[in-house]
This record gives structure tokens, C-alpha cells and sequence, in this order.
């Protein structure tokens, strides 16, 4: 089956797609992607993961088609962080 593994950071950008066995997880695609090799500094243990945008488990079984994420950790804590009005201008 065809999934997509995707990390996007200021600096690194990786999208893959790729043909995994039927019965893969998150894990095994993240694996067999590459993207563990070419951006080194990823760490599954500490880096959240998940589907289309939805936290998942690295156990979790992709479905055909499925886009595999790695999640950037929060930079900035969101309740000190004033909010932008959307008619601010930068």
C-alpha cells in the first residue's frame, strides 16, 4: 500500500511516499522512509507522531493512502504567547 511520510521545520523539509506492507505501523513507515538517516536529530521517543493531523501511537496501523507525521515540539507556551488579531500587519 502507498503512504506519505511528511516533516517540515524552518530549516528541513521531508515528504516521501512510499509502498509499505499491508499490515504496517507508523513506526515501520517513519523507518522505512529514511527520514530517521537524513534528519538524525528526529527521536521518536520524544517527537509526537500521528495521522493527517491527529496524535497517534507508533503501533498504530496505517491505511492505504494514510500521511504519516512528525511533529515539531511547541517552541513557545501558547497561554504566554499574546494572540494576533487578524487585522495586525507584520
Amino acid at each position: 500500500m502507498m503512504v506519505r511520510v511528511a516533516y517540515v521545520d524552518p530549516e528541513h523539509q521531508f515528504w516521501q511516499q512510499l509502498e509499505v506492507p499491508d499490515a504496517c505501523t507508523l513506526q515501520q513507515a517513519i523507518e522505512l522512509s529514511g527520514v530517521l538517516e537524513q534528519m538524525p536529530f528526529l527521536d521518536l521517543e520524544t517527537h509526537k507522531v500521528g495521522v493527517f493531523g491527529r496524535f497517534a501511537k507508533l503501533d498504530t496501523a496505517l491505511k492505504p493512502g494514510d500521511r504519516v507525521e512528525i511533529y515539531r515540539p511547541i517552541t513557545a507556551d501558547p497561554l504566554t504567547v499574546p494572540r494576533r488579531d487578524k487585522d495586525d500587519k507584520e
